[in-house]
């Protein structure tokens, strides 16, 4: 299984926007997104610019159906 890099929530959000998801709504840190296409949903929690934790990274990846070459080609690319 191929090594999962960390990034930080802000990044994450870029990524998403490349994605096509746009931000539904926003409470307290966590920003709730939503792609109107694949009707999936995605909760980032933004916490300044700290790295998101491997299990919520694998939780936004397997909620959006990204597999991890798709997203370390996006994280490269960013």
């Amino acid at each position: 299984m191929p090594q999962l890099h960390l990034l930080s929530a802000k990044k994450m959000i870029k990524i998403l926007f490349c994605l096509g998801f746009e931000e539904l709504r926003t409470k307290g840190s966590h920003h709730f997104f939503f792609n109107p296409d694949t009707k999936k949903t995605a909760t980032v929690p933004v916490h300044g610019n700290e790295y998101l934790s491997i299990g919520i990274l694998k939780e936004i990846l397997k909620d959006i159906d990204l597999s991890m070459k798709e997203y370390e080609k996006l994280r490269q690319k960013i």
